[in-house]
């Protein structure tokens, strides 16, 4: 099947806020709803991001026009909203909260939704892309490292007591078309 990625439309907001919670919620060993409701409550209101400046919220699509994927993706760190220097980073874009429906999960939809920022971040002529992630989450985590994400340390934080852990992909200079004549 192939997926598609583009901007999420209002009217898919509800319907991605509840992907979102069910994904995490999931996830073995992930603080409940009842340890994080802050988190829970900003996934499941997860249109409400793209409120905020430079963050847009994209998602993988199948050809039936279902959702199947999403991510959040900052187009400057000043708007990613975690704790630790993640939002001080200059030159740089993020992604949070990416989740794939656990049903079609392994047909590559994660990896295309994580190469759409990529490219976004380069389109943005940012240098850098930045993620976190949890030792819940060590799928994701091979697939950041063979993509070419590495980890940094400088990057973690502290959320409540769970330790968040942060990611790096350094993105050459885009090549300018030489100039012929």
């Amino acid at each position: 099947m192939k997926y598609t990625v583009r901007q999420a439309k209002p009217e898919e907001f509800r319907d991605i806020g509840r992907l979102m919670v069910t994904v995490y919620a999931a996830l073995e060993g992930f603080p409940s709803q009842k340890e994080q409701p802050e988190y829970y409550q900003l996934l499941e209101n997860i249109g409400e991001i793209t409120n905020k400046p430079h963050t847009q919220l994209l998602v993988a699509v199948s050809s039936e026009g279902k959702v199947e994927g999403a991510v959040v993706y900052f187009s400057d760190m000043s708007s990613y909203g975690s704790g630790g220097t993640a939002t001080s980073q200059k030159n740089a874009s993020g992604f949070r909260l990416l989740a794939v429906n656990p049903e079609v999960r392994g047909m590559g939809i994660g990896k295309l939704l994580t190469q759409a920022c990529i490219e976004k971040a380069r389109e943005d002529g940012n240098q850098q892309l930045i993620i976190h992630s949890t030792e819940f989450m060590k799928v994701a985590w091979k697939m950041y490292e063979k993509m070419g994400f590495k980890r940094s340390e400088d990057l973690d934080f502290m959320q409540g007591k769970l330790p968040v852990f942060g990611f790096r992909l350094n993105l050459p200079p885009k090549k300018l078309p030489e100039k012929k004549g």
